[in-house]
């Protein structure tokens, strides 16, 4: 990547967030766009534990991660502690990779 490139990207994102504080705030406030916003986190957060659980590279990985993801699902759907629910989840995948 050449420092141009770097550099425009870094100039669009600080204007992305400018415009996120010049937006009115009148336009935040709609049921729509607050209903929007949540779904938006939910779904980047998601995404984002899929591509780190289920890739390596290129590729798709199917190793020790993904039951670790499983039980961390289960306590937190349980409603289990943060720090239980990743514990948990470290001792299952370091487990299963001892064994293999």
């Amino acid at each position: 990547m050449t420092w141009t490139a770097l550099l425009a990207a870094c100039a669009l994102c600080y204007l992305t967030k400018v415009a996120g504080y010049l937006a009115p705030h009148h336009w935040l406030e709609r049921p729509r766009v607050t209903r929007t916003a949540a779904l938006v986190t939910v779904a980047l957060l998601s995404s984002l534990v899929a591509v780190q659980t289920l890739g390596s590279g290129r590729a798709l990985a199917a190793d020790a991660r993904i039951p670790a993801l499983v039980v961390a699902a289960v306590l937190l759907w349980r409603r289990a502690p943060f720090v239980v629910v990743v514990l948990a989840a470290a001792v299952v995948a370091a487990g299963l990779r001892a064994l293999s």
